[in-house]
């Protein structure tokens, strides 16, 4: 962690940032990379994507661990079929288009789902709304990380204790595909792993403080949650975009 010299008191704001990914992470499914990635490239750059990547696959498992017994496999595999398209379409989407088109087409598209959701659209874990959802995801997460709304908006009539496990499984999965790509690009390196070392602490702490609020959300206000989060992260990402 060179590029700014980053002190211990950077890092203490690192972690803190990190834990409050996690805290939201651990309690609606999702959202620490929504969270922490833009705020930890203002510190260092160094910090994102592999060290914040590297963290966030391990809390994935952690979450999914965590309350496995409602663990929807069936739509993880469907996901993660469309994932693998997805991705691809991603990597030729930052190919072809300038980066600020792209992050707002992005953040557009995630407003638009919500506000659809909030009038009349009530999508379901069906087949090919997974399958969709995951080419979806793919694309969004490989050229803007806002994979995980694409995900979350189909889960979001389910009940929270199958929603936290399944975007866990989905999201651990995601990333391994992510790192063994990043590790063949010999992006993987020393220097991330340390980095990855010294926030994953925070990420536990947040991980713990995550399990008395789920029953807040498990009260009827888990789709809430997973909408603003959506919202949050299509909004930042139209500001990165516009700046």
């Amino acid at each position: 962690m060179e590029a700014k010299h980053v002190t211990f008191w950077l890092l203490l704001v690192a972690g803190a940032i990190v834990l409050l990914g996690a805290l939201v992470q651990g309690t609606v499914g999702f959202g620490m990379n929504l969270v922490a990635a833009p705020l930890l490239a203002i510190i260092d750059p160094v910090l994102v994507p592999v060290p914040l990547l590297l963290v966030a696959s391990v809390f994935a498992v952690l979450a999914m661990l965590r309350e496995r017994g409602e663990l929807d496999w069936h739509g993880v595999s469907w996901g993660v079929v469309g994932r693998v398209p997805g991705t691809a379409l991603g990597v030729a989407a930052l190919a072809l288009l300038p980066p600020r088109g792209l992050g707002i087409l992005i953040g557009v598209a995630v407003l638009v789902s919500v506000g659809l959701s909030l009038l009349s659209w009530s999508p379901r874990p069906t087949r090919p709304a997974l399958v969709t959802a995951g080419v979806a995801s793919g694309t969004f997460g490989t050229a803007a990380a806002l994979g995980g709304p694409p995900i979350a908006l189909i889960y979001q009539h389910v009940h929270g204790t199958k929603v936290r496990p399944t975007l866990g499984a989905y999201f651990a999965i995601g990333s391994l595909l992510s790192i063994v790509g990043l590790s063949l690009g010999g992006q993987l390196g020393p220097e991330s792993l340390l980095a990855a070392l010294v926030l994953f602490p925070f990420a536990l702490v947040g991980f713990a403080l995550s399990g008395p609020l789920r029953g807040v959300l498990d009260a009827g206000r888990t789709r809430p949650a997973l909408l603003m989060v959506a919202t949050v992260g299509a909004v930042v990402l139209l500001l990165q975009a516009a700046m």
